[in-house]
Order: C-alpha cells, then structure tokens, then sequence
C-alpha cells in the first residue's frame, strides 16, 4: 500500500524524533571506564581514593553500573608507571585518573587523546604537563597540590618556631621525584632566613631509609622534615617508628601523619582534591575538552598539630603555633 505524501513526511518525522531518543537511551545504558594511575600503593592511596569515589557518588555515578575502575598501582616504584599507563591505555578507558606529578607524567606520555585528570602535581607548569592553569591545553588538567616555594617554606619556618632550639634540621627527599628539587630549593632559602641549618639526605628506594636513618642518627641532627612523595607515603610507619626512637620534632606533608603519632604537618587537604577530582572526571564524560577546563590550585591549607607527641618530646608548643594551627591533637 502505497502512503500518501502528507502520511510519509508524518512517519519520516517521528523516525527522526525518535532518533535522538534511542541515541540517549544508548548513552545512558553506557558504563563508562575509570583508570586510575597510581604511583602509591592500594593501601596508602585508598584513604585518598574515598575522597574521589565519594564525589563520583554525589554525581550520580554507581560503580558497575553506570561506570566500571581499573586500578594500576605502582608501589613507589616509579619507573613502572609507563607500563601501568600503557596498559589503561590499550584498554580503552574514557578517562584516566593520574595521582603525583610522576603518575600524571607517564599517563600523558602514554596517550594524546584519552582525557587525563591529575591531582597531587606539585607544579604542572613547571614540569610540563600543562602550557597554563587557566587554558591547560592537550588532553591533561585537573588540581594543582602547589608544592614547592609555599610548602618548603612553611615546613621549615613553622617547625623551627615550635622547636626553636633546633639549630640543624634533617630532610628526607625522593631526588627521582620531579616535583622535589624545588622544593628543596625553596627550604635552603627559608633555612638560610631563620638560621637553620640543612642536610638532605636522598631516599630513592626502600633500603635507602636505613642508611639516611643511620646517617641522620651519625650527624645528631636536631629535627626532621620529610618531602612528599608516593615512596614516603609506603614508608610511613617506619619513618614515624624513627622519629620517635629518636626523639625528633618531625614536619610532614600529610595530616595521616600527625593522625598517626607525627608532631606536625601543613599542606592541602588531600581528600578534598581527590573529592573534586570527581567534578572534572563528570565533565569529560560529559563531553567537556580537558584543554578548556583551568587547572584547579588549592583552596584548603591546614596545620596540624599532636600536642601529646610534643608533650613526649618535652616541646612546649608557642602560642604563634598553636593559634595558626586548624586541629590541635590532645
């Protein structure tokens, strides 16, 4: 039976309506694939992690149901990450989730079209990854951690005020990580300021902690800094178990520290980056470009301090401490 013209141009009309519909029903049954590069471990990534997931949360988004995680840990050891990468790569994930400034490194070396969004780069200008924070450019963006000039000031800075009979500090570094040298620079030229002294000892794989440990213990140095890194964050107990045995007032990067017997630490609320993290992974999936989307700096400093660590110490913390600091620990 042949339709009449007013009866074809009816039915190609709905045909074309309909088109959208079943394209957006394709879309919403789709799960889209996570990767997440880790330099860290499961373990000591997994605190930081529930900040992430827990945004994807609030977005709407369900683990397999409407996304799926694939998870690559390097364990500190850096030089894995290109092959950890390229494995995200050759599965096709949507997007990649790039944690420290190594991770981020290796994930945009192993692609130049899947989106990327790192978090925890001390400095993404500096080491290359973006051409700006406002237009970043290629296929990376995401949060800035700002380490460097800010941080390695504050550490030495803040930790002489609370231990101000310390005349030699300490610090303990990962030379292999392109976010530390920086740092380091910027806390010879606070040390110089306050008249402390500094000795860096380098950390590259585990077995390097107990010859900077004895060297440390050798040279009777008064305090202690350590540099963030992913290899410090697997070290952690035993760098804490150090501190201790030997009596020094101790700086971290990270509140899990202090949480877990450390004297104190200044820096970004971590948990909070991975949180927001999520909102540039939902954009992506969106169709948002990583190129337009500005690279985030931190909004969020805190101090903290254990004021049982200082009491075992026989520290008596300063009132210009202690009225700076956003969680005092009984």
């Amino acid at each position: 039976m042949r339709l009449s013209t007013t009866a074809l141009i009816i039915t190609l009309a709905r045909a074309t309506l309909l088109v959208p519909l079943a394209v957006d029903a394709q879309q919403a049954g789709k799960v889209q694939q996570i990767g997440v590069l880790a330099a860290g471990s499961r373990t000591s990534v997994s605190p930081y992690l529930e900040g992430f997931q827990q945004g994807l949360r609030q977005l709407g988004y369900v683990e397999r149901q409407n996304i799926a995680m694939e998870y690559r840990w390097a364990e500190g050891k850096f030089d894995r990450l290109p092959a950890l990468a390229a494995e995200l790569v050759q599965l096709g994930v949507d997007v990649i989730l790039a944690s420290t400034t190594p991770a981020a490194r290796a994930a945009k070396e192993a692609t130049k079209t899947i989106p990327i969004v790192m978090v925890g780069v001390a400095d993404p200008v500096g080491s290359g990854l973006v051409a700006g924070l406002a237009r970043p450019g290629g296929n990376l963006t995401g949060l800035s951690a700002q380490y460097g000039e800010r941080f390695g000031e504050k550490w030495v800075e803040l930790l002489k005020e609370a231990a101000p009979k310390v005349a030699r500090m300490a610090v303990l570094w990962n030379p292999t990580n392109p976010a530390a040298p920086p740092i380091i620079t910027a806390m010879r030229v606070a040390a110089r300021a306050v008249g402390v002294a500094l000795q860096t000892f380098e950390v590259r794989v585990a077995d390097d902690f107990d010859v900077a440990f004895a060297k440390i213990v050798a040279e009777r140095l008064g305090a202690l800094i350590v540099v963030q890194d992913p290899l410090m964050t697997l070290n952690r107990t035993r760098i804490l178990d150090f501190a201790a045995k030997n009596r020094l007032p101790a700086m971290y990067g990270l509140r899990e520290y202090v949480l877990s017997g450390g004297l104190m630490s200044y820096g970004g609320d971590v948990v909070d980056q991975y949180r927001r993290a999520a909102n540039y992974v939902d954009r992506i999936l969106k169709a948002a470009k990583p190129a337009d989307l500005p690279v985030e700096q931190p909004t969020k400093f805190e101090l903290m301090i254990n004021l049982k660590t200082a009491k075992s110490l026989g520290l008596t913390i300063p009132r210009s401490v202690l009225i700076r600091a956003d969680t005092a620990i009984q």
